[in-house]
């Protein structure tokens, strides 16, 4: 079966979004994937050619945004997971079948879920693989296009010429105006400028009780699967042995959910707390569920994670875990 590549563009810009790419091609390669390469080595207009025939003869595509916000608030290494789940979560919701993913580098971004195990990392895969080099095609354009549209917003900047990278000019142009709401003001030199700090406490006044604050993580996440056409069996579900906070179904399968609320995403958010002691615990919960409720034994069972950070209760993502 086919390859997934994925590859990402903006990790080290001092403005912009993360964009993460993931590609799967035709199996019979048409005569112009031998013209794929790191985007980095194309020109600008042999580049944006390629993302056209990309865009309409791949079999599926995918692009994973993270913005500049998030980024500050993540860190670059989790916002890098996170912006590669977006991604291929877009890529699945088009049912191609593929039986390997390659991800350019050395880390393995889809580590503890479902495709964990297919994935293979290789440093220099946007030139080696076919797959991972139109990934990071079609993600270098969609990140150049941004920030050529950010340069009409903000003008004083230069970003059409240098997308975001902290050239002299640039530099230059951030001490003379100060900085706009797509810099990233936990990149250095912007951090030291405006003294932003990660992990700020909570403001006064905020939800300090731990049960409430658990609700209302729940709540967020209930919904939000609610949006996504589950239907939600059970929040809160406890046992005198065992408890997992959302349990729903969807088309003959049944999710069983842990929200992982953190003030922030520091030390990986909530999703470090997913230790595989605590992904016992959720399998041993999904069983006794089973187990009460007959009626859902023969439907497909999946753990999965949902990651709320910040007093506004943000979603990070939600993704399954390999059962």
């Amino acid at each position: 079966m086919a390859i997934l590549g994925i590859d990402e563009v903006g990790r080290g810009p001092l403005a912009g979004p993360l964009v993460v790419g993931a590609v799967i091609l035709p199996e019979n390669k048409p005569d112009w994937v031998a013209e794929l390469k790191d985007s980095k080595k194309l020109s600008v207009k042999k580049r944006e050619k390629l993302n056209e025939v990309i865009r309409a003869e791949a079999l599926a595509t995918g692009l994973g945004w993270v913005k500049p916000a998030e980024i500050d608030e993540l860190g670059i290494s989790r916002a890098l997971k996170l912006a590669t789940r977006r991604a291929v979560k877009i890529v699945q919701k088009q049912h191609v079948a593929f039986s390997q993913i390659v991800i350019d580098g050395k880390v393995n971004f889809l580590q503890d879920t479902r495709l964990g195990k297919y994935v293979s990392t290789m440093v220099k895969a946007d030139d080696l693989v076919k797959e991972v080099s139109a990934a990071s095609i079609i993600a270098k354009v969609a990140r150049d296009d941004y920030m050529v549209m950010l340069a009409e917003k903000y003008p004083k900047y230069g970003f059409e010429n240098h997308v975001g990278y902290g050239t002299a000019k640039h530099l230059a142009a951030i001490r003379e105006f100060g900085i706009c709401e797509e810099h990233r003001r936990s990149f250095e030199p912007i951090k030291s400028m405006v003294g932003f700090v990660r992990n700020p406490s909570m403001s006064r006044g905020a939800v300090k009780n731990t049960t409430v604050i658990g609700k209302r993580a729940e709540d967020k996440v209930a919904k939000y699967l609610e949006s996504q056409g589950h239907k939600v069996l059970a929040q809160n579900y406890k046992t005198k042995v065992c408890e997992i906070d959302i349990v729903s179904a969807l088309n003959n399968e049944i999710y069983f959910t842990e929200v992982k609320y953190r003030k922030n995403a520091n030390f990986g958010g909530g999703l470090a707390a997913i230790t595989p002691e605590k992904q016992q615990k959720m399998k041993f919960a999904m069983e006794v569920f089973l187990k009460e409720n007959s009626e859902y034994r023969n439907w497909q069972p999946f753990l999965a994670v949902a990651d709320v950070t910040g007093e506004d209760f943000v979603l990070n993502d939600w993704f399954l875990l390999t059962v």
